[in-house]
């Protein structure tokens, strides 16, 4: 298969930005008189949307929905002030970009992270970087894994699934990857391990963004 297009994921794929989301949950669990979590637990937490991140920081016996509410609130208003303390993109990342564009393959970012919070942090931190299209969460409609919004930006870019390589860090990746039939590709660098890739359906696993060059 000749590939077109390379689907990226945000954190942990193009930008390490887990200490920004650990200290900004850790803030606002503080302000409901919760204890902190880890970054080693945070990397576990994160990958399912802001709600699910909530939840899974909060004790079990206080995951009642008017206390997520209040918790999905407060992480919002903590992290756009702190997203870009600690956050970088990752060794290569630019590079790799770069040269992808130079070869004319089309690029297009698709996160869980709420959609204006992507957008900011993608022309934030990568400016330079031509995407054709990025997109996250948008209130109403399907997260990863439901590979819907992969499927649209597909169809805005006009290029037919099969051609797409998707690269993320995380189950939820790789299951949307193959819902939406496009080739995935675990990378090793970011929050989670290479058996949970693998798990999930992970056709390749690269442990350095210039390794993605050699799928082309």
């Amino acid at each position: 298969m000749s590939f077109a297009a390379v689907l990226f994921d945000l954190d942990g794929t193009l930008l390490d930005t887990i200490e920004d989301l650990t200290d900004s949950m850790n803030a606002a669990l503080r302000r409901l008189g919760f204890a902190p979590r880890t970054v080693e637990e945070c990397k576990y937490f994160v990958g399912e949307g802001i709600r699910k991140f909530a939840e899974r920081a909060l004790p079990a016996e206080s995951r009642d929905d008017e206390t997520v509410d209040r918790l999905v609130g407060l992480m919002r208003e903590e992290y756009s002030r702190r997203w870009s303390a600690k956050t970088r993109p990752y060794e290569g990342i630019p590079e790799l970009l770069g040269t992808l564009a130079r070869r004319r393959l089309a690029m297009a970012v698709l996160s869980n992270k709420p959609d204006d919070m992507t957008c900011r942090m993608v022309h934030g931190m990568l400016p330079a970087a031509p995407f054709a299209e990025v997109r996250g969460a948008i209130d109403g409609a399907a997260i990863k894994p439901d590979p819907r919004a992969a499927l649209k930006i597909a169809r805005t870019l006009q290029i037919h699934p099969e051609r797409f390589l998707y690269v993320g860090d995380t189950s939820t990746d790789m299951r949307t990857a193959a819902a939406a039939g496009m080739a995935s590709v675990g990378v090793l660098w970011g929050f989670r391990q290479a058996d949970e890739l693998t798990e999930h359906g992970a056709e390749t696993l690269i442990s350095h963004p210039r390794a993605l060059l050699d799928l082309l």
